[in-house]
């Protein structure tokens, strides 16, 4: 069985509209070894669609995991093969999505409900690619929120191979919550996720929900085997410097403006290539939080993302704004 990169103890969350390639690669100039998600892919959209688009990636983001949608186990495994083909690292199975365009694709949240189906997916999954296989999941959906319901869908999906599991320590309401106050309303549930690594001692049990601090992230690594960022990251890209530090023990030697700077010349070469300006700035954002000079930071940013700014002088302007 493939050894997990999870066990890296810190990764930051698969978000959609947020880790695409350039935060990713803007967060791995941080961290060098922060295991990184891709956002979800689904499975059909892989096999129908133009999939080496889909499963671009720069070289520099290893360890680098693709999570997918899906919930049909061959498409899942065909899926799983190209993601290998692609050179990704570990594979992972969304299965704590509540948005209703996951829901009727029926995978996401919805399969908490359905562990024999996640089961056949990851058997099926790790009998074609050597690829780790590992499953996101809430605590609970709807109604069906025991802890003996959560037992039974980790005993169900690791006894069909999966060795890991990152838990939102919270469950998923299906119906009246968007994404949003999904991620916000159902109450965070850490001791049970806690309780989950005590019954499956065996099983990498991972945290994800709520996490901001670095100090919150020292407290549940004495409970669980790692945790997951997620919001956090993108309000404030900089606490990748303590916690490569917290993961590594090594202090991140590279300074913002350093970051800046090798990332503007990445910003130079995908424009080259045609990618968006603006998602390409898009990351950049909240790195000087806290900061005296933040809401200028932004200002120019956003300038720059319209327009309003020549290109190469606005670039120029963030190259030299830590020295201002």
């Amino acid at each position: 069985m493939a050894t997990t990169l999870s066990s890296n103890k810190i990764s930051i969350a698969p978000m959609m509209g947020y880790t695409d390639r350039h935060a990713r690669l803007l967060y791995r100039l941080i961290s060098p070894n922060i295991l990184l998600f891709t956002e979800m892919v689904t499975a059909r959209a892989l096999l129908h669609g133009d999939y080496r688009y889909l499963l671009k990636f720069n070289q520099q983001e290893h360890p680098l995991v693709v999570q997918l949608g899906g919930s049909e186990a061959k498409e899942m495994a065909k899926a799983a093969k190209l993601a290998e083909q692609a050179g990704f690292d570990e594979v992972n199975i969304n299965v704590g999505c509540p948005s209703e365009r996951v829901q009727s694709g029926a995978f996401g949240a919805c399969l908490m409900k359905e562990p024999e189906t996640v089961a056949s997916c990851v058997n099926a999954m790790q009998g074609c690619t050597a690829l780790p296989v590992t499953v996101k999941i809430r605590t609970g959906v709807d109604d069906s929120d025991s802890y003996p319901f959560l037992q039974e869908f980790i005993e169900t999906v690791a006894d069909a191979g999966c060795q890991t599991f990152i838990v939102h320590a919270r469950k998923a309401w299906l119906k009246g919550l968007s994404p949003k106050q999904n991620r916000e309303i159902p109450p965070l549930q850490y001791e049970r996720v806690y309780q989950l690594k005590k019954d499956f001692p065996s099983l990498e049990i991972i945290i994800n929900g709520g996490i901001r601090q670095v100090d919150d992230v020292k407290a549940h690594l004495k409970h669980v085997d790692g945790v997951m960022l997620g919001r956090e990251v993108i309000r404030n890209p900089w606490i990748l410097v303590e916690l490569e530090q917290l993961l590594t023990g090594n202090v991140v030697q590279c300074s913002r403006q350093e970051i800046v700077q090798k990332y503007i010349r990445y910003i130079k070469l995908q424009l080259d290539e045609g990618q968006s300006l603006h998602l390409l700035l898009r990351p950049l954002y909240g790195l000087t939080l806290g900061l005296p000079a933040a809401r200028k930071w932004r200002q120019l940013l956003s300038r720059l993302a319209q327009g309003k700014v020549k290109l190469n002088e606005g670039l120029q302007s963030l190259s030299d704004h830590f020295i201002r």
